[in-house]
């Protein structure tokens, strides 16, 4: 697998997002995974603020969660069935503003893919838009899918054998978001400008329909639901 990012200059508020896309995008190949920033799409959106006062912003964190609670660093928040602190408000390279989640990462990712399909002339590709995570109990961020298309989101060894012959009762891989991972380490979170990622030769299924619930588990099935029933 081949992870390429890819420089460019920095992306305006309300700038084209697809004309950013023609000018640093080099030519995508069949079966690539193109991997787009969130940040550069909610820019694309106008999803973007500026606030005078603390106050301010905790209202927008609360208004963009569907469950806040306030902790020693930050907001903890559930946003469309994911955990992220501060509901994915962002102040990090944002030119004092607060930059927002896109409006639906899932439509965006689809978008995107569709032009570069037309584009390029291909039969399949794979989009993400991206962004960052903390995970419980780890130091550092890791990559997450918001929202992707193009190919299968999971891969799901349940009920194959594992090395010895015992079937797998649960494990399945988080393709989307461990593809991410791989952009975001190559993309940087500083100063880098490279928003955009190539992934060539991913070990992925490609699909014209995206399921956007295959990455989701019901609480009552998740193995930290008894820390979610205490908070």
């Amino acid at each position: 697998m081949i992870v390429q990012p890819i420089k460019t200059s920095l992306f305006k508020e309300n700038g084209d997002l697809f004309y950013f896309l023609d000018k640093y995008l080099p030519k995508v190949k069949n079966k690539d995974i193109v991997v787009v920033t969130s940040k550069i799409v909610a820019l694309s959106e106008g999803r973007f603020c500026v606030v005078k006062t603390k106050t301010e912003k905790d209202e927008i964190i609360k208004k963009e969660s569907d469950w806040a609670m306030k902790t020693k660093y930050v907001w903890l928040t559930i946003k469309n069935g994911d955990v992220l602190a501060n509901a994915g408000v962002d102040e990090s390279n944002a030119n004092g503003k607060l930059i927002l989640l896109p409006k639906n990462s899932f439509v965006s990712a689809k978008k995107i893919r569709t032009y570069l399909l037309k584009k390029n002339k291909l039969k399949k590709l794979g989009v993400i838009i991206s962004d960052s995570r903390l995970l419980p109990l780890r130091a550092g961020v890791v990559g997450v899918s918001l929202g992707y298309a193009g190919f299968k989101g999971t891969k799901n060894y349940v009920g194959k054998p594992d090395l010895f012959g015992r079937p797998f009762e649960f494990s399945k891989t988080d393709v989307a978001d461990s593809l991410a991972t791989a952009a975001v380490l190559t993309m940087g979170e500083g100063t880098e400008k490279q928003p955009l990622c190539i992934i060539s030769d991913a070990p992925v299924e490609f699909t014209n329909i995206t399921n956007r619930n295959e990455l989701k588990i019901d609480i009552k099935e998740d193995i930290y639901k008894p820390l979610f029933e205490k908070i």
